[in-house]
């Protein structure tokens, strides 16, 4: 039986859907890694810090306390009681426990948001460049992605005059995230008030805010869409542990929403996979209450992202931006289309680019065509900086190579 026959009997909602880009990269560098060559990973999303050890120590406290039993589908009481209280203070956000569902990371959240707002055929506006995962999660909703792309001369903020052309009789959502993943650019107070202002006008829109690099934020104060009023109950804030503490691997994100969508997705996240684990429920708990080594990951990410910054302006034919948070450089390289690699094959690409940067500088990047930019490649600086330096100078050497 062939390989198109045997993928034909799956269903047609998961071959509509793409690999992630972010996995799939850090795979063929692993591939590579078992050849015995050294890759520089700058593909995955994830800080290089260790868990805080008051986290691990709430952790273990829970396994000592035998507490491994099935816990509440939106998370254990006091865990959502302490990210009421963390809305509160750091969002000026007025919520209660019955309107937080903890889920198994922020993805997760965004999943049940978009799966419990969208019907097929619904349009989702969504800022580009965007997350891997944003239009793959509307496909899977049924839903429409209309892309709204904010250009690196404008930060890669799309503008208030482009979101207004985008919204139409279909339109059901508006999803962004800020600090935002690809490109490290945060909207300003003033700039979320203008988009409050147009859902204020369209009162069958819904906003999803993905705010998981809240801390890692190196310019004015987070400032959260929801704590405008009169939009406040068509928001849906996501955020959660992983990139703020260090906790990828632990898998606790979280939403806050109004009663009924907040119940919406607890109905469906008990039919997919209930509550997240226990363990991870209760080191989160703590989190909040020491926010130190937060602060410390987020000094050090600045000094990398100056680093970085300093020697890309220094690789002829790169054009970059200067992130405001995130842990990332979008980097418009379209200038090497139309070049030839050493052996003698034409690039036209960011995906042909990004495998050329992988076959011989040994640096894994992800090529922006998987975040709605296929002129640009993504970069991460959560890497030592003996790594980060490393990794560009080689980038810089495989670059000039190109004719």
């Amino acid at each position: 039986m062939s390989t198109s026959t045997l993928t034909d009997n799956l269903s047609d909602r998961i071959n509509a859907l793409a690999e992630s880009a972010t996995i799939g990269m850090a795979k063929k560098a692993r591939e590579l890694g078992a050849q015995g060559i050294s890759v520089i990973n700058l593909s995955f999303g994830e800080p290089d810090f260790q868990t805080p050890q008051y986290i691990k120590d709430a952790a273990k406290k829970a396994i000592d306390d035998g507490f491994t039993f099935y816990t509440p589908v939106p998370g254990i009481p006091d865990l959502r009681k302490s990210i009421v209280d963390k809305l509160k203070k750091d969002n000026k956000l007025d919520y209660k426990p019955e309107n937080i569902v903890v889920s198994t990371g922020a993805k997760q959240s965004i999943a049940n948001a978009l799966l419990c707002l969208v019907n097929p055929g619904d349009e989702v506006i969504v800022y580009a460049p965007y997350w891997v995962s944003y239009s793959e999660l509307v496909t899977l909703a049924g839903g429409v992605s209309v892309l709204i792309d904010g250009g690196i001369e404008n930060d890669f903020k799309a503008t208030i005059e482009q979101l207004k052309a985008a919204i139409t009789p279909k339109t059901k959502v508006i999803m962004f995230s800020s600090p935002c993943n690809p490109t490290g650019s945060v909207f300003t107070a003033q700039e979320l008030s203008d988009i409050a202002d147009v859902v204020a006008a369209n009162e069958n829109i819904f906003v999803i805010a993905d705010e998981i690099y809240e801390y890692i934020n190196f310019g004015e104060k987070h400032v959260s869409i929801a704590s405008f009023p009169k939009i406040k109950e068509r928001v849906v804030t996501v955020n959660g542990y992983s990139k703020g503490f260090a906790m990828t691997g632990w898998r606790v994100g979280y939403m806050a929403a109004e009663k009924y969508i907040a119940d919406a997705c607890d109905k469906l996240q008990g039919q997919v996979t209930s509550g997240t684990c226990s363990i991870a429920q209760k080191a989160a708990v703590v989190a909040y209450s020491d926010l130190t080594e937060t602060y410390k990951m987020t000094e050090a990410f600045l000094r990398r992202r100056n680093l970085c910054y300093d020697l890309l302006k220094d690789i002829p034919g790169v054009k970059v931006n200067l992130p405001k948070g995130a842990f990332y450089f979008f980097i418009d390289i379209s200038s090497f289309f139309g070049k030839k690699d050493e052996a003698g094959n034409v690039i036209n690409t960011a995906e042909e680019l990004s495998m050329v940067i992988l076959n011989d500088a040994h640096v894994s990047t992800v090529t922006g065509e998987a975040f709605g930019a296929d002129k640009y490649i993504r970069m991460s600086f959560a890497a030592s900086d003996e790594n980060l330096i490393k990794a560009l100078t080689n980038i810089k050497a495989t670059l000039a190579k190109l004719k």
